[in-house]
């Protein structure tokens, strides 16, 4: 099956993958952005993720064949590629994979080690949602608010919910298997894995997801990298900061 995506403008090639419990809705201002330089934007969905198929097989082993297959489909011989946390696993998994078909690798807010479970108030938040009697956007924030304080993270969640008919809403998430299989979205990129090519990581100031140790296996792991800090922004450093993430993106390219 051939992932679902928001294709925007004409140009080279330009993918973006999104994050954990994220869509290709999240990256659409941006994307218009990067399309009206002369890219042709391809905003995907990432397999039990917005619009895409749901599939019990959830690895990155099995997101990177995702995307090969997408660009066969599209005829993508060779892209930018751009990745934001779990998107950027999948871009470092593709890159190393495929690096005849990626020109220059953009990594956003992650690093190729192992990160530790930390999605569990999220997912027990969302699986606290009964769909069946909660009929408004409203109503599912107070749900998540018990378990998520910051309103921006369930803004950012509530995205999922979408109405299949009049009065009745549903998540676009796979949530079933996304829970059960949350170990793989930390696991590590393999560290005899080496992409020699072009590549930016951009972290977030007031995120942990990047550390100074961090820097040392990026170096091993992409001798061609390069690593800028997005000012006052967190994990969702391009939501937060969009100017400043677009404005180190365009001259990385």
């Amino acid at each position: 099956m051939i992932l679902h995506s928001q294709i925007i403008g004409t140009g080279t090639p330009f993918v973006i993958l999104h994050g954990f419990l994220g869509m290709s809705d999240n990256w659409k201002s941006l994307g218009k952005r990067f399309a009206a330089q002369g890219y042709q934007m391809h905003l995907i969905d990432q397999r039990n993720h917005g619009r895409s198929f749901h599939d019990p097989v959830f690895s990155y082993q099995a997101m990177t064949a995702d995307l090969l297959l997408y660009c066969e489909h599209h005829n993508l011989d060779q892209v930018v590629l751009l990745g934001h946390s779990m998107g950027g696993k999948t871009a470092m998994e593709f890159a190393v994979a495929h690096p005849e078909r990626v020109t220059k690798l953009i990594i956003a807010d992650i690093a190729p080690r192992h990160y530790d479970e930390h999605h569990q108030d999220v997912l027990k938040g969302l699986g606290l949602l009964d769909l069946s009697i909660i009929n408004s956007r409203a109503k599912a924030d107070e749900v998540l608010a018990t378990y998520i304080k910051e309103p921006g993270l369930r803004l950012f969640l509530l995205k999922n919910l979408y109405w299949i008919e009049k009065k009745q809403l549903a998540l676009r998430v796979n949530l079933p298997v996304v829970t059960k299989e949350i170990s793989q979205v930390g696991k590590a990129l393999a560290i005899t894995a080496v992409f020699d090519k072009e590549t930016l990581f951009v972290r977030g100031e007031n995120s942990g997801y990047i550390t100074l140790l961090d820097e040392t296996s990026i170096q091993k792991q992409f001798p061609k990298s390069q690593i800028k800090t997005v000012s006052n922004a967190g994990h969702w450093l391009h939501a937060e900061n969009p100017e400043q993430f677009h404005q180190i993106v365009v001259d990385f390219l």
